[in-house]
């Protein structure tokens, strides 16, 4: 088994996934209470009182509150640098599967109480990859075949179900015209954004056929003998690179990047790094047996998410249990042509007329100011600028709940919500009055964005309003339990 490079494939999906899960629970450290804690913008515990356990099962049913939270996400982060530089694996086996199972568990208490703000599909991706991580074994032991081919089966699942969401969806996807509006409406672009929005279409046009190749042509060869899986997933890393350099995507296509290592050839990668594996001891019989059983419900659980590849009325990054195993994935069916932003600005004036001196509010990644250059921010993830950027498509029909609550945490001068952005216009009292102004924004020339302003998605507000007043006491009334 040591000689068939396994080792070095099951090396390359451990020290990632390590990183990966690193950056969830750094995000969860930073961000969850603020976003779902016990005064957070939609706080998780009258979430647990209407749903029952076995529905969403977490640790925080048990343990509850902002202390537990930071525990948690703090234990996850401890664990995450173990499995990033193989500590986990000095105890041998029993040490490894404890490490990986308690980064699932971790995980998965944050992910099924997190509601709108942990509705990305890669949080159910980090999930199944993770569960599969636990039977990996550690490096000193023979690695498991059965269970990297699982990964390909995952890596497949997700690439191929992408593939297909297209297919099924844009129009720009068939006459090829998808990437003229991609790198511009994109949730969050980066700095090489613009450069990519610009290059001639017959450019663009050739990247939609690679990506075509890369979703439905390229997966089903992972199963193939080698060098062809290698040579396979080799295209879809490089097609998964050109996203991760074109735009800012959280950790998904870093995670699915780390889940194509799985059909690449190790031995092929062993002899290039000139690196062999030290001596491998064989993997205890319960462990041999654990991972067979893994592998039975694997396939039993797959039928569902096959089935769906395949259907007519494909529905994407769906999870089919509670423990998120065996998922659905896809992502962009369908392309915004326009990109419009949320903009919030605050006062202090004692009357909210057009001449008062309004004041803007900035966000750590989203577009705001026209003339800030988009940052870098993969692989971490600003959960709150991505559902502002959902907040502001034109089909979302009326104000978040959340939204709402993220304008009165702002009238308050709530210091958690303020730690969510970038720069707080009113550092030495919170503004009288907020208002929510709503731009289409192009890239521009002499400044990174041009904007046009088209109206306002919020009239101004105080926590005098009527209806603000009533949602603030629905709030501390639910929050009180």
């Amino acid at each position: 088994m040591s000689d068939d490079g396994y080792w070095i494939i099951r090396l390359m999906l451990l020290r990632g996934l390590g990183v990966i899960y690193l950056m969830g629970f750094l995000v969860a450290c930073n961000q969850f209470r603020a976003l779902c804690g016990d005064r957070g913008l939609e706080p998780a515990l009258p979430f647990m009182r209407l749903v029952p356990f076995r529905d969403a099962p977490s640790l925080f049913y048990f343990v509850r509150g902002d202390h537990a939270y930071l525990a948690i996400a703090l234990s996850g982060v401890l664990l995450s640098l173990a499995a990033v530089t193989g500590l986990s694996d000095a105890g041998g086996t029993l040490l490894s599967m404890t490490v990986w199972f308690l980064l699932w568990v971790f995980y998965l208490s944050f992910v099924n109480i997190g509601q709108t703000f942990y509705a990305f599909g890669w949080e159910s991706l980090l999930l199944e990859a993770g569960f599969l991580a636990v039977f990996l074994g550690p490096s000193g032991a023979e690695p498991s075949w059965a269970v990297i081919w699982l990964y390909r089966w995952l890596a497949f699942r997700i690439m191929f179900g992408a593939g297909m969401i297209k297919l099924r969806g844009d129009s720009c996807w068939h006459d090829l015209t998808c990437l003229d509006y991609h790198f511009e409406t994109q949730p969050m672009p980066n700095p090489l954004s613009r450069l990519f929005h610009r290059l001639p279409a017959p450019v663009h046009k050739a990247g939609v056929l690679f990506n075509h190749l890369a979703e439905l042509v390229l997966p089903f060869l992972f199963f193939l003998p080698q060098p062809v899986a290698g040579i396979a997933a080799a295209g879809a890393l490089l097609f998964l690179l050109s996203i991760i350099v074109s735009g800012n995507f959280a950790w998904l296509n870093w995670l699915t990047a780390v889940i194509c290592f799985s059909p690449l050839d190790g031995s092929f990668i062993a002899n290039l790094l000139d690196v062999r594996p030290g001596p491998m001891l064989p993997q205890p019989p319960l462990f041999q047996a654990l991972t067979w059983g893994v592998v039975l419900l694997v396939a039993a659980k797959s039928v569902e998410p096959a089935r769906n590849l395949f259907s007519k009325r494909q529905i994407m990054n769906t999870s089919f249990d509670p423990f998120h195993l065996v998922n659905t994935y896809g992502a962009f069916g369908s392309i915004t042509r326009e990109r419009y932003e949320i903009v919030l600005e605050g006062t202090q004036a004692e009357h909210a007329w057009e001449e008062a001196a309004w004041q803007a509010y900035e966000f750590r990644g989203k577009p705001g100011d026209p003339s800030r250059m988009p940052p870098f921010i993969a692989p971490y993830h600003l959960r709150l600028d991505w559902l502002m950027w959902f907040e502001a498509m034109p089909s979302q029909g009326g104000h978040s709940r959340w939204f709402v609550h993220l304008v009165i945490k702002l009238l308050q001068g709530d210091q958690q919500t303020l730690a969510l952005l970038r720069h707080n216009p009113f550092p030495d009292a919170p503004p009288r009055f907020i208002r929510a102004l709503y731009y289409r924004y192009n890239f521009g020339d002499k400044q990174w964005w041009r904007r046009e302003l088209v109206g306002e998605y919020l009239v101004p507000v105080s926590l005098e309003h009527p209806v603000l007043k009533q949602v603030l006491e629905r709030y501390q009334r639910k929050v009180a339990g």
